[in-house]
C-alpha cells in the first residue's frame, strides 16, 4: 500500500465543515461531502487505487443512523497505519448560542430535524444538544476546532496549518483568548491570568498586544508573569509526555486573559517558543487572528 493521507472532517451542523471542505478542496484533496461511515474502510482502499495520495471526507450527522459505528471504523483505519496510511480526524464545534444564531440567519433546517420548516428557538436548542451528545464518543477521537468567534478565512487557515503538522506526531497548539468574548470549547487545558499586571492600564502599551516588544519587555518584568509561566511549564512539562504514550495527536492549551490582546498572547508565544524544539507546536491568537479586539472599546 502507498502513502495515503485521509483527513475526516466531523462535528457539529453549522459549524463550518463545508468551508473547511472547500480549503482542502482547494489544497488539492479529493473531497468527499456525507460519506456513510460503514463504507469508509471500503472507501479508503480504494483510494490507493483511483485518486492520488490526498483524500478528505465529511460525515455528519446527516448519517445519524450509523454514526456510532464511526469510533469503531476509525479503529481499523489505525491499523492501516503500518502500510502507509496517514489519518488526521478534525472536529469542527461551536458553542450552542453561535449554532442558534447560524440557523436562525440562514433559515436552514437541522439535519436531526423532523420538521421540513425552520425550528424555533427552543426546539433548535433540544436539536443541537442531541447532536452533541450522538457526536460525543466521536469528539473523543479528534482534534477539536472551536469555530464559534473565527470567520472562514480564518478556520481555513486553521486546517491548513494543522495539515502542515507530521501526522506520527503529537502536535501541541497554543491558544490565547479573551475570557470576555468566551472559553474556547476546543481546549484541552485552560488557564486563567487575568490576575497578573495587565499592560491595557498604561496608555502607551494599550494599543499594542503581547506580540510587540514594549509590551513583552513590561511583562518580562513582573515576577507573577515568570512565576505562571513557570508553573505552566512544569505541568506541561510532566503531563505532554504521558499525553503522547497514550497516543494523543493533538492536544491544546489555551490561555485567557480578559481581552485576549496582551498578557495572554505573551504567554502563548513564549511556551510556543519554549516548546517548539520538542513538540510539533503551532500558535493561535482567537481574538486578534479575528481581529475581534479592534472593533473592542476596552480590550483588557
Amino acid at each position: 500500500m502507498t502513502d495515503l493521507e485521509i483527513v475526516l472532517i466531523t462535528g457539529m451542523s453549522g459549524s463550518g465543515k463545508s468551508v473547511a471542505l472547500h480549503a482542502l478542496e482547494d489544497a488539492g484533496y479529493y473531497c468527499v461531502d456525507n460519506l456513510p461511515p460503514e463504507l469508509l474502510e471500503d472507501f479508503v482502499r480504494l483510494q490507493h487505487v483511483h485518486h492520488g495520495k490526498r483524500v478528505a471526507i465529511a460525515i455528519d450527522a446527516r448519517s445519524a443512523t450509523s454514526l456510532p459505528d464511526l469510533p469503531r471504523e476509525l479503529d481499523k483505519l489505525e491499523r492501516l497505519k503500518a502500510s502507509g496510511l496517514h489519518l488526521h480526524v478534525l472536529f469542527l464545534d461551536a458553542s450552542t448560542s453561535t449554532l442558534v444564531r447560524r440557523f436562525s440567519e440562514t433559515r436552514r433546517r437541522h439535519p436531526l430535524s423532523k420538521s421540513e420548516t425552520p425550528d424555533g428557538r427552543q426546539a433548535l436548542m433540544q436539536i443541537i444538544e442531541q447532536e452533541r451528545e450522538l457526536l460525543g464518543d466521536l469528539r473523543e477521537h479528534a482534534h477539536v476546532i472551536d469555530t464559534s468567534n473565527i470567520r472562514g478565512s480564518q478556520l481555513q487557515s486553521y486546517v491548513k496549518a494543522l495539515l502542515k503538522t507530521p501526522a506520527n506526531q503529537m502536535t501541541l497548539v497554543f491558544q490565547s483568548f479573551g475570557f470576555k468574548h468566551g472559553i474556547p470549547v476546543d481546549a484541552d487545558y485552560v488557564f486563567d491570568v487575568r490576575m497578573l499586571p495587565n499592560p491595557y492600564y498604561d496608555t502607551e502599551l494599550r494599543p499594542l498586544t503581547g506580540k510587540d516588544e514594549a509590551v513583552q519587555s513590561f511583562l518580562r518584568q513582573q515576577p507573577d508573569v515568570t512565576a505562571m509561566q513557570t508553573h505552566i511549564s512544569q505541568f506541561l512539562d510532566h503531563w505532554l509526555p504521558v499525553l503522547n504514550a497514550n497516543h494523543r495527536s493533538y492536544v491544546t492549551v489555551a490561555i485567557g486573559c480578559t481581552g485576549g490582546q496582551h498578557r495572554s498572547v505573551y504567554l502563548v508565544e513564549q511556551l510556543a517558543e519554549r516548546y517548539q524544539s520538542q513538540w510539533s507546536t503551532l500558535r493561535r491568537h482567537r481574538e486578534m487572528d479575528s481581529r475581534a479586539w479592534v472593533t473592542t472599546a476596552a480590550t483588557h
